[in-house]
């Protein structure tokens, strides 16, 4: 096989928009330990394939990646005493065979992954089990986010997985069926009885104002919803 990169990464345009390359699991450690590699570029390897996404975030979809963070934390606080940790944007790896950079990643109960000193900076799931739900902002990334990414996430064994789609004001709920596949859902399994319409009612909130507004009335909602 034609690697993508021997020595050195290449060069991506800033305007151009990322792509699956061919390449080997040495080609994504090249990125991957590149000192003078943006923490916030976003690393992607399944089936031989790697998808580098070189681009800052833009303020949509940073918007809405915080606001998703604060539902997890407002859900958690009116309907359940389970723990969970919020680990977005962490690197997850399956060491030679996968890796990822979800915008979302979110563990529930015990075996939470746990930093120790002097090693690697990412989740190996050689040490820690999978998350229980990983999602994508799909502001600039939306296909492959419902492609690619979907099938590395199967592949993963990921129990649930979100896309949201910023500008359609859409959020695509998956949940890991037993023949590896996804199958698309209506309610949340990882925050059980969470409807996914009520996600895609407090993204209109956002288009509207800010995500910390939207978070009051997500926070809103369901606190009648806790009290009935």
């Amino acid at each position: 096989m034609t690697t993508l990169i021997s020595q050195t990464r290449p060069k991506v345009k800033s305007n151009q928009f990322p792509k699956w390359q061919p390449a080997t699991w040495e080609d994504y450690l090249v990125y991957r330990d590149d000192p003078k590699l943006d923490d916030r570029v976003g690393l992607f390897f399944n089936d031989n394939y790697l998808f580098v996404d070189m681009g800052n975030e833009g303020i949509n979809h940073a918007r809405a990646n915080n606001l998703f963070t604060m539902l997890f934390f407002m859900w958690f606080s009116y309907f359940t005493d389970q723990v969970a940790d919020s680990l977005g944007g962490c690197l997850i790896e399956k060491p030679n065979t996968q890796a990822a950079s979800p915008d979302l990643v979110l563990y529930i109960g015990e075996g939470v992954p746990q930093w120790q000193e002097g090693e690697p900076r990412l989740i190996d799931l050689n040490k820690w089990r999978v998350p229980n739900l990983v999602g994508e902002v799909g502001d600039t990334t939306l296909a492959t986010d419902l492609d690619e990414k979907k099938k590395l996430y199967a592949d993963l064994g990921i129990p649930e997985y979100w896309v949201i789609d910023v500008k359609a004001q859409r959020v695509f709920a998956f949940i890991l069926q037993e023949n590896g596949s996804y199958q698309q859902v209506e309610e949340s399994m990882a925050l059980a009885g969470l409807p996914i319409v009520l996600l895609e009612e407090t993204l209109e909130r956002l288009n509207q104002g800010t995500n910390i507004s939207a978070a009051s009335w997500f926070a809103q909602t369901i606190a009648s919803l806790s009290a009935e």
